[in-house]
């Protein structure tokens, strides 16, 4: 299984995505400070695992601070969780993670300090491994849509390396290919960070699993070709009717699908479903540097003092989206209704 991320005896290590697939490079944190700098300029990226390193970066903190009281580790621990709040705001996973780890430490704040540092760590590493478990459910839930042969189509990378391991949307298609069927992915390049064709396809090439890498404008035409099967992808935001924030360009890849009257399904744990936001104009889209479009590979490819608008994530609306994969079970419209009923099954 690809190490996204692990928590080691000399800080939390990371499989530095920026550099695949040409190198496979790993980096270890040894601050709280270094593992935001890993989350916000991309060296970890997708809602699951960044929620986990958003975890491990808060235990990390909390064990090397050099707070004597519990009042005084409060205060380190109110820093570090504002720190990591600031790094990807989309992803809501990130929220949910901070959430948790700060409903840990009241839970343990009549405790000595050295035992409250050492259940956080406890619980990071847990919720990394509750992050694989999650998404081996949701592969099996979501198998069964995907159909037994042909093309399924994917944006962005919803793999191992957007989690803990294993994948939300590539987890689907794992498991589907593991109950037999014989499906041929085609990754979406996805514009201008290329997580599909650095590093989907890099994942599924090493699992020696069908792939084709298209560029963004090719999807169209590969459905009307009758290539594409099905669509599948993953979420960072889920609001609470059904309205799927995710990778910029998520949103033409859906209205292509409904077109086409392809299915067209988000993988995403019930930690990605946000009951708190009514609809997709409510989600924060992230704005991030115009120097990812203005260059490439370090070499400007746009004219000088041209305008850019580089924003990560776009929102699909729920009428385009087919079902949702949870671990809990698949969602369907009205997801106002399914979404509450999974997200309070527990």
């Amino acid at each position: 299984m690809i190490q996204t991320l692990e928590w080691t005896e000399h800080g939390v290590r990371f499989i530095d995505q920026t550099k695949l697939p040409t190198e496979e490079v790993y980096v270890n944190c040894e601050t709280y400070q270094q593992v935001a700098d890993v989350i916000r300029n991309m060296v970890v990226r997708g809602a699951p695992a960044i929620g986990v390193s958003a975890a491990m970066g808060i235990a990390l903190g909390a064990k090397n601070s050099r707070a004597e009281t519990v009042g005084d580790l409060k205060r380190d621990l109110d820093q570090i969780c504002d720190v990591m709040s600031k790094t990807r705001p989309t992803a809501v996973n990130l929220f949910w993670a901070i959430k948790r780890m700060q409903q840990k430490f009241e839970t343990l704040r009549i405790n000595p300090v050295e035992r409250i540092k050492r259940a956080l760590i406890e619980e990071a590493k847990r919720m990394h491994a509750e992050d694989i478990a999650i998404n081996q459910a949701m592969g099996k839930h979501g198998a069964a849509l995907l159909p037994a042969t042909g093309g399924v189509l994917t944006h962005c990378n919803a793999g191992a390396l957007a989690t803990a391991g294993y994948g939300t949307a590539l987890g689907v298609i794992r498991a589907a290919i593991e109950a037999g069927k014989k499906i041929q992915v085609y990754a979406d390049e996805t514009r201008p960070f290329l997580q599909g064709a650095r590093l989907t396809a890099w994942e599924l090439v090493k699992d020696g699993i069908p792939t084709t890498v298209i560029s963004d404008n090719m999807s169209g035409a590969m459905m009307h070709q009758g290539k594409i099967g099905a669509v599948i992808v993953g979420a960072d935001r889920i609001a609470a009717n059904g309205d799927v924030a995710n990778k910029i360009g998520t949103y033409t890849v859906a209205v292509l699908a409904k077109e086409h009257g392809i299915p067209f399904y988000v993988a995403a744990p019930i930690s990605t479903v946000d009951l708190e936001t009514s609809d997709g104009s409510k989600i924060p889209i992230e704005q991030r540097s115009a120097l990812e479009v203005t260059h490439f590979a370090g070499k400007l490819v746009t004219p000088e003092g041209v305008g850019v608008e580089n924003p990560a994530f776009d929102v699909t609306p729920a009428k385009y989206v087919t079902a949702i994969v949870t671990e809990r079970g698949v969602a369907r419209a009205p997801y106002e209704q399914s979404l509450k009923a999974l997200a309070k099954s527990d």
